[in-house]
């Protein structure tokens, strides 16, 4: 299959297009644009700034990417965009580019799918294989792993981190980290336990969730301090790896986590 651009769309000298690649009507590419091969660009997309898309995205209708960043203090720098491959954007879905307030870059890695009228801002750091279902939107420098699942209309406030495996419910109000491979919900967001259906998906075995489980009740069920939890959970050394994955991830937060 040939690349495919159709007359009215706008692709700005100096944009780079990979092979394969389909442009649908009234879509616009950026100067500054590199599209890898086998991308998927539908009606009325733009797509600017610095931005750099591997193989294999699908842009839905009216997707914005690449943008200039909604933060007073941008002056027009040239900062980045960086998406990776396999993903899928749906309709009227913003990335924003970063910023030199912070590495200059927003990211987002693999296979992942946006639904519906999602806001990505700027500087945020997504990993791969994440959903977002509709109207899902973070805040500036939000960090996220890997196989996240995000319920519609869910927000996440800017500088958090929401850990791999995490699963966040409707119309939650994330204001700190949340763990990995906790359920959060509620506005403002709280754990309600371990994220088991969506670990069993992933292939974690019956031990290693049971680790998981043992380890929340000491840090949310048993009234110590997050000090002293993680002093027990430490003291009774589990062998799996996404125990210590877990307390490293809540000793390394800075603007504490979702208790």
């Amino acid at each position: 299959m040939a690349t495919n651009i159709h007359p009215s769309a706008i692709i700005e000298p100096g944009a780079k297009i990979g092979e394969n690649v389909t442009i649908g009507p009234f879509s616009i590419i950026g100067s500054d644009v590199e599209l890898g091969d086998g991308n998927n660009i539908e009606s009325h997309v733009v797509i600017n700034g610095h931005t750099t898309i591997g193989e294999n995205n699908h842009f839905f209708p009216y997707c914005a990417i690449g943008g200039e960043p909604q933060s007073l203090s941008y002056k027009g720098e040239p900062t980045k965009t960086q998406i990776g491959t396999n993903n899928v954007f749906r309709e009227n879905i913003t990335v924003s580019r970063g910023t030199v307030e912070d590495e200059s870059i927003t990211s987002i890695g693999d296979d992942n799918f946006f639904m519906a009228y999602c806001h990505i801002a700027h500087d945020c750091r997504l990993g791969s294989s994440i959903m977002f279902a509709n109207s899902v939107c973070l805040a500036g420098h939000v960090q996220m792993g890997d196989h996240v699942v995000m319920s519609g209309y869910s927000l996440v406030h800017q500088f958090c981190r929401v850990g791999s495996h995490a699963f966040v419910g409707p119309s939650a109000v994330a204001i700190q980290d949340v763990p990995p491979y906790t359920l959060a919900a509620g506005n403002r967001a709280i754990t309600h336990g371990i994220n088991v259906r969506g670990l069993r998906r992933r292939g974690l075995d019956s031990e290693a969730i049971t680790d998981l489980k043992r380890a929340y009740r000491i840090i949310y069920r048993s009234g110590f301090t997050l000090k002293n939890a993680l002093l027990e959970i430490e003291q009774k050394q589990f062998a799996s790896k996404h125990v210590k994955f877990l307390t490293e991830y809540i000793q390394n937060s800075k603007r504490g986590v979702i208790r």
